[in-house]
């Protein structure tokens, strides 16, 4: 089912945020699913949770989630584990080789997604930089380097907490219960046709030409 006539709200956040070492280049526009996640973590009550919300390019709700986690031990793998479910729910409803935007408010774990996303085009896979990873989030990262290696092309984000739309449902999963229950969707957007026009992002138009990120 082809949706379209409007604009997803995830990618106008997408195309005005930083993408750590990977350039952004105007077919950013291009992405086929926007997905933003958000992990919680209370260190007073240990209480955690974890939000995800996935867009077509053309505006259309995916899923939303929102997940009581009281699991987690901190706030870093909580956000490891909210992006691993977030892919895995896209997984399960888009095709392969789909191209997705991430959003995530976490510098760390942004930078990791997109050394590894670089590492698939790589011959001997190998990331451009040094990956950490948090020892407790380790089996959610492998689950989301396969999710990377599964689909067409795959990139992050990083956005302020504030502006994280999946940041309520990690942090309030017992007032947004009820979006578990919507109807499971599966959603292809429409594909851009080849005369739409290729114009960077407002805050990417400025980049000047002695930038040393990386570039895919």
């Amino acid at each position: 089912m082809a949706v379209h006539g409007r604009s997803s709200p995830l990618r106008a956040l997408f195309d005005e945020s930083p993408t750590p070492h990977i350039a952004h280049p105007p077919r950013t526009h291009h992405r086929d699913f926007y997905v933003a996640t958000d992990g919680s973590y209370d260190l007073r009550s240990g209480d955690g949770g974890l939000g995800a919300i996935i867009e077509t390019r053309d505006g259309e709700r995916v899923a939303r989630l929102s997940v009581p986690d009281e699991t987690a031990p901190d706030n870093n793998v909580a956000e490891y584990r909210a992006l691993h479910l977030g892919l895995d729910v896209l997984a399960a409803r888009a095709p392969p080789g789909s191209r997705v935007g991430v959003l995530v408010d976490h510098d760390d774990l942004a930078a990791n997604v997109n050394s590894a996303a670089l590492a698939t085009r790589r011959t001997d896979h190998t990331p451009p930089r040094e990956l950490t990873v948090p020892a407790a989030g380790r089996n959610h990262w492998r689950g989301i380097r396969a999710r990377i290696c599964r689909f067409g092309e795959l990139r992050a984000a990083v956005l302020d907490s504030g502006q994280n739309p999946a940041h309520a449902l990690a942090n309030a999963p017992e007032e947004y219960a009820h979006v578990n229950r919507e109807t499971d969707r599966c959603l292809l957007p429409e594909r851009p046709s080849s005369g739409e026009t290729q114009i960077p992002p407002p805050s990417r138009a400025d980049r000047r030409a002695g930038d040393s990120r990386a570039s895919d």
